[in-house]
């Protein structure tokens, strides 16, 4: 089958870098974006990141007819590592190939979103998007394994005129007919989700920091009471437990944590943390300084914990992470 190569534009290559480069948006090789016409789909590789669309082939070609199948759970196991056209390519198409597949929209951009996320992960947050969301297409999907069982969750839910989906406890969806429409849309959705971000003003600590570690420029949220009670009490969406481990840790265990909270000091990283764990730590840190004093937090919990921790899937996203 022809892989479409002209299906990859420069304003398609210009959104997904745009978005990749974007610390609010998209953090490390979280997100994906793909563009579609006929039986072809063009889909960020898992893996890689999108802040290097312009400059690297981050996307790989995948049958979508064969993917939809997939995703509606009539063939393969949801996976999609056999959908790709081009035999050479040793990428494998993004965990969230289902998704990308089933939606019928030629473009569709999976960012995520530090506003969105926010909102998403608090009940009174959610309450508050149904306003602020107003006259979109837009549906909530509660938090779901991402791949196949977020499919799923999303097929369950959605209308052939959902442009905007929003995930709980994981980030944001927009979809549409073309790569302008896309990007106006994430525009308006991110101008309507906005929300004001705490000082995050911290101290450099007394203590000197343990053997083979330093303190992180992210140390505000150790010295933050309530942002330190939080990232301590557990995970609110999957990157944060693929790249960093379940919530944060307040000492050195056997598991080698990449970054450890010490409560009123600070935060340690370890030397050598990659740019992934880094970039997740950040997200951490914009998600609770934007997170309004009255808003309550639901974390995934330690059963969706363990599955993202002993998934192949992302084993292999975070082995390509770990080279950066």
């Amino acid at each position: 089958m022809n892989t479409q190569p002209e299906l990859l534009t420069d304003a398609f290559r210009v959104l997904s870098a745009r978005l990749g480069q974007d610390p609010l948006q998209v953090q490390g090789p979280g997100g994906n974006t793909s563009i579609k016409s006929g039986g072809v789909m063009w889909i960020k590789a898992s893996g890689t990141e999108l802040a290097d669309a312009e400059k690297t082939n981050i996307f790989v070609a995948v049958d979508r007819h064969a993917a939809v199948a997939e995703a509606r759970e009539q063939m393969g196991d949801g996976s999609c590592k056999t959908t790709g056209l081009d035999t050479s390519v040793t990428l494998r198409p993004s965990i969230e190939t289902t998704f990308h597949a089933a939606l019928e929209w030629t473009v569709v951009a999976h960012t995520h979103s530090v506003a969105t996320i926010t909102h998403a992960i608090s009940p009174e947050g959610r309450d508050a998007l149904v306003e602020k969301l107003d006259g979109l297409p837009f549906v909530q999907v509660p938090y779901a394994k991402p791949g196949l069982p977020l499919t799923r969750e999303i097929l369950a839910r959605i209308t052939p005129e959902t442009q905007v989906i929003v995930l709980q406890n994981h980030g944001l969806i927009c979809c549409g007919d073309s790569v302008e429409a896309v990007d106006l849309l994430i525009r308006d959705v991110e101008q309507r989700l906005a929300l004001p971000s705490a000082s995050m003003e911290w101290h450099e600590p007394e203590t000197s920091a343990l053997d083979g570690f330093t303190w992180s420029e992210y140390s505000w949220l150790g010295q933050n009471d309530r942002a330190m009670q939080l990232a301590l009490n557990g995970t609110y969406y999957p990157d944060h437990v693929v790249f960093l481990g379940p919530a944060l840790p307040e000492r050195e265990t056997d598991a080698t944590p990449p970054a450890i909270l010490i409560r009123g000091q600070g935060v340690l990283i370890r030397d050598g943390a990659t740019s992934s764990q880094l970039a997740m730590l950040r997200c951490l840190c914009d998600v609770l300084s934007s997170l309004p004093l009255d808003w309550t937090v639901d974390p995934i919990g330690t059963d969706a914990e363990a599955e993202l921790l002993n998934w192949d899937a992302e084993k292999y996203r975070q082995a390509l992470a770990g080279r950066r």
